[in-house]
């Protein structure tokens, strides 16, 4: 499912712009480098994080070239964490192309990644846009945070409600929201819109990884089966803790004992997904979503009615309804 024309309307000049601006500053001397950097822009997914920035720049003021650095930076970001999470999961498939680490091994991979870090660092030095970095680094912060915590909560499988919100605000959400808080900063808007804009991006990306989780629970195999890979990693997602919040202490250590020990047996996995939707868990976690979407749309509406504001409120709904 790709991001739609309606979506990439209003900066559809600025978007083809920045593809020529992103390749340029990719340029490597080192041979290898240049053709692992020219595979990752070929097979490149929806590009939603540029998109994001672009769009609350525009909301936000005229676009500019620190608009273009801004977008470079976060792409940089989110491309390097994307091949080093590749490397750590050992995925060797993303959006059905061969990840970096599967065609050039491990160690070239995170080096690559490295690479885009310090690459991202350097062009946000040499351009002074210290603002920019400090936005950008301490959303970099915050998804490391999450990364360990989730990790650390998945080992003892004791997430509550709470901290699955507070997993995904820093795994997801923080990235999201230096997008369209980075996108506002770089036409100067001022403190109370840059507030906002970091409102709009975290709400937007909480929509968004509970959209993820509940996709999760309705991709199927091909044989139709519930694929359940959250479950088969030991990842306590809203909809199962749904189930753990209104399960008997009994049912609830029997659960949480097959994920313990059966999370790789498909047929051990699968009634805990049924026990899922039979107990309204895909209704709640879809009404959660759908209320961060809600305080998206509020805070959008505080904006004056003009083909970005309706642009913004597309891409909210695409998040909400989207298939992949």
């Amino acid at each position: 499912m790709s991001i739609s024309k309606t979506i990439k309307a209003p900066i559809e000049k600025e978007m083809r712009s920045f593809e020529e601006f992103f390749s340029k500053r990719l340029v490597s001397n080192v041979a290898i480098l240049d053709i692992i950097t020219k595979y990752i822009i070929r097979s490149k997914g929806k590009q939603l994080r540029p998109v994001l920035v672009f769009l609350s720049a525009k909301l936000n003021g005229e676009i500019t070239e620190k608009t273009f650095i801004a977008a470079t930076l976060i792409e940089l970001l989110h491309t390097a964490t994307l091949i080093h999470d590749d490397v750590v999961d050992e995925t060797y498939k993303r959006r059905g192309f061969f990840s970096v680490n599967s065609l050039w091994r491990s160690k070239i991979a995170v080096l690559t990644g490295d690479y885009l870090l310090s690459k991202g660092l350097l062009i946000a030095l040499n351009a002074k846009e210290i603002g920019i970095l400090e936005v950008i680094s301490a959303a970099v912060k915050e998804m490391s945070e999450g990364e360990l915590l989730q990790i650390s909560q998945t080992r003892r499988l004791d997430i509550t409600e709470n901290i699955y919100y507070d997993i995904i605000r820093k795994k997801t959400a923080t990235l999201i929201a230096a997008c369209t808080k980075a996108g506002a900063f770089s036409v100067n808007a001022s403190e109370e819109y840059l507030l906002k804009m970091n409102q709009f991006g975290e709400y937007l990306g909480m929509a968004y990884q509970i959209r993820d989780d509940l996709l999760d629970y309705e991709k199927t195999n091909l044989i139709g089966k519930p694929t359940g890979n959250d479950l088969k990693e030991k990842k306590i997602t809203l909809p199962l803790i749904y189930l753990l919040n209104n399960s008997t202490k009994t049912e609830k250590q029997n659960i949480l004992k097959t994920i313990q020990k059966h999370h790789n047996n498909e047929q051990k996995i699968i009634p805990i997904i049924k026990k899922v939707k039979e107990s309204g868990g895909i209704e709640y976690t879809r009404n959660v979503m759908f209320s961060y979407q809600n305080k998206a749309l509020e805070i959008l509406n505080t904006y004056p009615d003009n083909e970005t504001r309706t642009a913004m409120q597309e891409l909210l709904y695409f998040i909400t309804e989207r298939n992949s």
